[in-house]
This record gives C-alpha cells, structure tokens and sequence, in this order.
C-alpha cells in the first residue's frame, strides 16, 4: 500500500481545489479519499498493528528518532508549501516544523519510559498494572500549526504501539500529504498511512468500526460530531476544539505592557491560534491608557503589512461577521475592522472598543486578528465575564496581586490559566480542556497515557499439592525398600 492515499483516486467522493491566500492563484487540486480507500486503509494498519505493537519501545522510539532526523531534513520544502497553502510566513513555518521535529523527539525519549504502577498486595503475589497500545487511531489534525500538531499526535500514537491513519486538514492537504511521504517509509509498511479529503472524509472515519481511538484538534462543531459517533462505535476520543479565550486586565498594571501582551495574544499567526486572545476585559482605572496603546500596536502592524493572510476568504468573510455584527450592535472599530481591497484573503488588525457579551465578537470563537475591548468597574466583574460561556480552553490574566491570581486561577473553568504572559510555559505540559473546548490531554508525557489501556496483573503462588494415595504408597514402598538394603 502507499503511505500517502491523495489524488489520483478512481472512487474519489470530490476535489479540492486549494489558492494561495496570499495570491488568490491556485496552488493545486486534489481528489479526496472515498470509501474504497478507507476501506483499504483500514484493512492495512489493522492488519500491521499487532506486530507494530510487539515491537520493543526502545526500537519504535529509535524509528521515531529516524523520523524526526527525516522530517528536519524536508523542513524547507515543507515550510514552502506550508505558506502557499495557508499564507503562514516560511519563518513561521520553520518554526512549526522545528516544534514537530522536537516532539517527536521528546516522544522517543518518553516512549520506552512509559510504565505502569507496582501495587502493594499479598507479600507472596505480585500485582502491577501495563499499558498496552489501544490499537488503531485516527488522527485529524489542522492547518494553523499543522506539522507540530501532526507530529505530536503522530509521535504518541506511534510510540505506544499504535497503527495510525492521519488525516491532515483539506485546507493544507498537500503539505499533509507530502509530511505523510517523509514520514511513513520510516517504519514498518502501513503503520501509518495519510488520507487527504475533506468533511465527507472525516465522516467515513468515523464511520468505521474497527477504529479504536479518535485524536482531533479542529472545531468544536467537528469535535462534537467526532464524539457523537465514537458513542456508537465505542471508540476513545480525545479533542482539543474552539476557544473563546479572554483576557483579564487588572487596574495595577502598566497599561502599555498590557497593551503588548493584548496585541501579541490576539494578533499573532494573524489570530489563528487555538489560545489567541479572543476577548478582552479591562479595569476602567486604565482602560483609556490601554486602548490608546493597544489601538497603536494594531496600527504598528497595519502600516508595515505585518499580519499575514488569513487561511482563505471563507475564513476571512466569518471574521468580517463578527467584526460587521458588534459594529451593529454599538461596537467602535479604534483600528481596522474592515475588508482590505485586492488579491488574497487579507484582513487589518482591528480594535473594537466599547464591545458587550451580546456581541458574537465576545461569546464566539472569532480566530482572526480582532481585539474586542470591554471595560469593567472591579477585577470581579471582570473575572465573572471571563469565567462565563461554553468553552474553556484557556485564559490569561495580567495582574501584580498575588491574591487576584489566585482567585483567577479557582474560579476560571478552562484548562490552562496564563498570569503576565499570553504565551509561554514550560515544556511537556498538558492540559484539559473543559466545556465545547474539548476533552483529554493532547500534549505532553499524559498523552501516551491517552493512547493506551491500562491492564492489572495479578500473580499468586499456587499452594503445594498434597501427595494423591498412589503417589504416597510409591513414596513408602522406596523408604522401605532403602531401609531393607
């Protein structure tokens, strides 16, 4: 079988026709799997898992070692295609693929490590628990950062003995495709195989029955359907979906640094990121110096073209509609706010000043380059607003009070709370995301957890068997005949 099933295909279900956001020129088409390819796809990592999974970890971590060496090496090639299909910078880009090339290392090391518990029971049993691959996973992976996401899936997956199907995002099926030939011939045959497509493809996969794991970073409305049919097909899904993530400004802090934060959080990677800043809520005591210093980092970037494109107009168009909604509503665009003319799929950096939580802007996941600002009366307020609606993904909180942080930290339902840094943290953490942001660990050492069973042994000493009549008889008869001698 090949490692990468893409175009070409005689059952495809429908083409894909991809332009650079940049240029609005096409970058290609491809066909998208159809059922027969699922079908065989299937049937190859079902048929390869048993042995991928009797493979030593410490020899599937050296593979994956192999990979992440591999995956270095194509880094310009993939960056290349990575800015033509999603208009990321190729600086950028290289970033994301050194970020994949370090997870699957760090997966290699943590692999072979990856054990299970003693447990204390009769002093003559010996009880303990293993951990054994769940078999086949089905891996969907986007395209705002789509090496690095790809390859921390990929890295657990593999490591733990599982076979693999990954189906990139249709938004970037070529660098999807072309991550799947770098890595694939790496392993053994079909321990994991690449499907390009799009929705209808997502929804042959989980379809089928033999999957036994679902791993999806994407939207929550996708997330939620993934969920929806692991019900019935009994398989373990973890998903890291949309985000609403406010920011929380206290009154003691410095509001120009505030405003940097703010900007960094909201506009980087043009606002496609699962943990941008999507609403912002400000102390009164230095809202005024903080809009003003937001509104000029917006323009900082505006005026030197900065912000890349986002990903296509279809996203573009659904950020303009909550853009063109809150202004509706009462919203004042300080920067921004409206739809650039020319090629490409474009959007300012924009600033909504005077913005309230019946405004799609503040309860949505907008995931585009848009700071809706609302000012509050008290840090409490604040963190009310914050703490309310249906996703929890993540938060942030600038604050010089040790007492306000901790409040935020008991009182935010989202799975990671962020004080005086938007972005940042160290290595190997991993957090659950609450409510519509999903559910699981999708990063980190508890991700080989996710990707495993646990198994409890217990071994006891049988008891000594007592001599049947025959056997005693024998055992007389030898005695008396050595005493007779």
């Amino acid at each position: 079988m090949q490692t990468t099933i893409a175009s070409g295909l005689a059952n495809a279900r429908d083409m894909h026709t991809i332009l650079n956001p940049r240029t609005g020129e096409t970058v290609g088409r491809l066909a998208a799997a159809g059922t027969e390819d699922v079908a065989r796809a299937m049937a190859a990592v079902r048929a390869a898992q048993p042995g991928w999974g009797a493979t030593a970890p410490a020899e599937r971590g050296k593979l994956l070692r192999a990979a992440a060496a591999a995956l270095a090496a194509a880094a310009a090639e993939l960056a290349e295609l990575n800015a033509q299909e999603t208009g990321r910078p190729v600086g950028e880009a290289l970033a994301g693929i050194a970020a994949g090339v370090s997870a699957l290392e760090q997966y290699a090391e943590l692999g072979p490590v990856h054990r299970g518990h003693s447990l204390r029971g009769n002093v003559l049993a010996a009880d303990y628990t293993i951990a054994e691959p769940r078999g086949v996973a089905v891996l969907l992976t986007p395209w705002n950062d789509p090496v690095a996401v790809a390859c921390g899936l990929i890295g657990a997956a593999l490591v733990t003995g599982n076979t693999a199907i990954h189906k990139p995002s249709e938004r970037c099926p070529h660098l999807g495709g072309r991550l799947g030939e770098v890595l694939s011939p790496i392993f053994p045959p079909d321990v994991l195989l690449t499907l390009t497509g799009g929705a209808g493809l997502g929804d042959l996969l989980t379809q089928q029955l033999d999957v036994d794991m679902f791993a999806h970073v994407g939207s929550s409305e996708t997330g939620a359907r993934i969920a929806r049919a692991a019900v019935l097909t009994g398989a373990h899904v973890i998903r890291e979906n949309g985000g609403n993530d406010p920011l929380l400004v206290d009154e003691d802090v410095d509001p120009t640094w505030a405003a940097e934060q703010a900007a960094i959080g909201a506009f980087s990677n043009t606002g496609q990121i699962c943990t941008s800043v999507e609403r912002i809520y400000v102390h009164r005591a230095i809202a005024e110096r903080f809009c003003k210093a937001l509104v000029e980092q917006a323009q900082d970037r505006n005026l030197d073209n900065r912000l890349a494109p986002l990903v296509d107009t279809r996203m573009r168009d659904a950020v303009h509609r909550h853009v063109a909604g809150a202004l509706l509503l009462g919203a004042r665009a300080a920067e921004g706010g409206t739809v650039p003319d020319g090629p490409g799929a474009f959007y300012p950096a924009t600033v909504l000043l005077d913005c309230t939580d019946a405004m799609d802007v503040m309860v949505e996941e907008t995931f585009g380059p848009v700071a809706p600002v609302c000012v509050v009366d008290s840090f409490e307020e604040g963190l009310r607003r914050a703490a309310a609606g249906r996703y929890g993904l993540a938060a942030s909180v600038l604050t010089g009070s040790i007492a306000h942080a901790q409040q935020a930290v008991a009182a935010l339902p989202v799975g990671t709370v962020k004080v005086n840094e938007v972005f940042g943290g160290a290595p190997g953490g991993s957090a659950e995301p609450r409510g519509e942001s999903g559910h699981g660990f999708g990063y980190g050492p508890e991700l080989l957890d996710e990707f495993t069973r646990v198994k409890v042994v217990h071994i006891a000493v049988p008891p000594t068997p007592a001599p049947d009549s025959e056997s005693g008889l024998a055992a007389e008869a030898a005695l008396a005949g050595g005493e007779e001698s």
